[in-house]
């Protein structure tokens, strides 16, 4: 069967755009979450695909029936859980250009456009972060869009190993001398992109928290350095988080990246989801220091308004991704790439093909500027302020640890034992989670378990925070509250 034809789509398509703007607009009158049982969703679908055409209309129908009752729903101003993740219609507009363009960007010359939207949007979102001169394009660095900041880490520690190795690392590998330095505190994704690079788990290094913190603790990080060198082990890549998943944590970057400076080791910030906070001038000194690393990372699909998946990475020398994940069959060569002139995104990521993201993160900065993206980043951290007053007047509540930005870490009083306070916190998050009006997530601080409330959907407001509020304080399982 012949695909549609342009008419035939614009009529279809001004059904299923119906259908995404009315689900937004009944977001609010859903559950956060819905109840699931595992499989449910699957034993919907017949064992074999349909052997004829099915209408296109109809499939709406089938989405409804089976998709939609069975949804944790992001978009929801009541989804407080984890971080956000930011799929504003404002960055849908831009998908739909990207998805009717189609474009292949492997290469400069697969989609000059692709390539070239992609870099300027980049350098100017380094510069409206404060990165520097030295991270854009022009200025010898730049930036790429990853899917996520775990494959932002991968090629972070790919680079590294390369650079540490002479260049070696391309042709002998590891030699299982290579660390990499975190904290307990550091995303998963770290371990895991250690593991995938071949140093197994001995090349995972934590570096304990400074005093009375959960950051890293630079004089700890300059003592394991020194010691791992003395041994004849290789400091490769450190990872200086601004804003950890756990609790918001900031790792002092200026002093991490000057410790590891004494060694050769590549510097990675990981600021995944507060990186972002850094256009609003006020809380810039988040990524201070930033000018002394190597690469960082922000995502533009949790805080930035812009759909899953963008993920930003920029690096401050433009050959170090190329020369470690350059490879260049015949098939892949042409004049431009052999010119020099042009970027072939394909070496500064993993895979070969990629999309046009740049075009919904296009269609964000346009829609919102720069002062919209800031407006929105401040009513988050607001509204988190404002409950991390309430926590601390409430007698049954205290804070698990100081509010950071939009993130505030929680945890049930009980006047009995930590256990009792934990179990209580187990009950009060089931309770909160149960009600269907908001979805929060928890963690673990010093072996004690927290509840986590993390402000971000595009429609959260002052009305949400009450009503978090209001269920938060009616379920709070301890009897001197009832």
């Amino acid at each position: 069967m012949p695909d549609l034809d342009p008419e035939q789509f614009r009529l279809l398509a001004h059904r299923y755009v119906d259908w995404v703007a009315d689900h937004r607009a009944g977001l609010e009158s859903r559950p956060v979450r819905d109840d699931v049982v595992p499989g449910s969703v699957r034993d919907r679908f017949p064992a074999e695909a349909a052997e004829e055409p099915q209408d296109l209309g109809a499939l709406l129908d089938r989405v409804d029936e089976i998709v939609v009752p069975a949804d944790t729903r992001w978009q929801h101003p009541g989804f407080h859980a984890f971080f956000p993740a930011n799929a504003s219609l404002t960055s849908l507009l831009g998908e739909i250009v990207a998805g009717g363009l189609g474009p292949q960007g492997m290469l400069w010359s697969t989609s000059p456009a692709c390539t070239e939207v992609e870099q300027a949007l980049t350098d100017q979102l380094a510069r409206g972060l404060g990165l520097g001169e030295a991270f854009t394009h022009i200025g010898g660095g730049g930036g790429v869009i990853q899917d996520s900041a775990s494959s932002a880490a991968l090629v972070a520690v790919l680079a590294a190993l390369h650079r540490t190795s002479g260049g070696r690392w391309r042709e002998t590998g590891v030699t299982g001398a290579e660390r990499v330095y975190v904290t307990a505190e550091t995303h998963s994704s770290l371990a895991k992109a250690v593991r995938v690079a071949g140093l197994g788990e001995r090349g995972l290094r934590t570096v304990p928290f400074a005093p009375g913190t959960r950051t890293m603790d630079p004089l700890a990080l300059a003592a394991m350095l020194a010691a791992d060198a003395e041994r004849g082990l290789v400091p490769t890549l450190v990872c200086a988080t601004v804003g950890t998943t756990g609790t918001g944590a900031v790792d002092p970057v200026r002093a991490v990246a000057a410790a590891a400076a004494r060694h050769g080791a590549w510097v990675h910030v990981d600021a995944a989801w507060a990186g972002v906070a850094a256009l609003c001038p006020e809380f810039r000194h988040l990524v201070d220091g930033v000018e002394l690393a190597d690469s960082f990372c922000t995502d533009a699909h949790k805080w930035l308004l812009t759909a899953f998946d963008a993920s930003l990475l920029w690096v401050r020398d433009a050959a170090a991704l190329p020369a470690a994940l350059s490879l260049t069959p015949a098939y892949l060569r042409d004049s431009a790439s052999d010119s020099g002139a042009v970027v072939d995104y394909r070496d500064w990521q993993v895979p070969l093909g990629r999309r046009f993201r740049a075009m919904k993160l296009w269609s964000v900065l346009h829609g919102q500027g720069l002062e919209g993206l800031r407006a929105h980043l401040r009513g988050h951290v607001i509204l988190a302020g404002e409950l991390a007053r309430r926590v601390r007047d409430h007698p049954g509540l205290e804070l698990a640890a100081e509010p950071s930005l939009s993130l505030v870490c929680l945890r049930v009083r009980t006047g009995g034992t930590d256990a009792d306070d934990d179990a209580a916190g187990r009950a009060l998050l089931a309770a909160v989670n149960a009600t269907g009006r908001t979805f929060l997530s928890h963690t673990e601080i010093d072996g004690r378990f927290v509840i986590r409330v993390a402000f971000g959907s595009p429609t959260t407001s002052d009305q949400h925070l009450e009503e978090l509020w209001t269920i938060l304080t009616n379920s709070v399982p301890i009897p001197t509250l009832r």
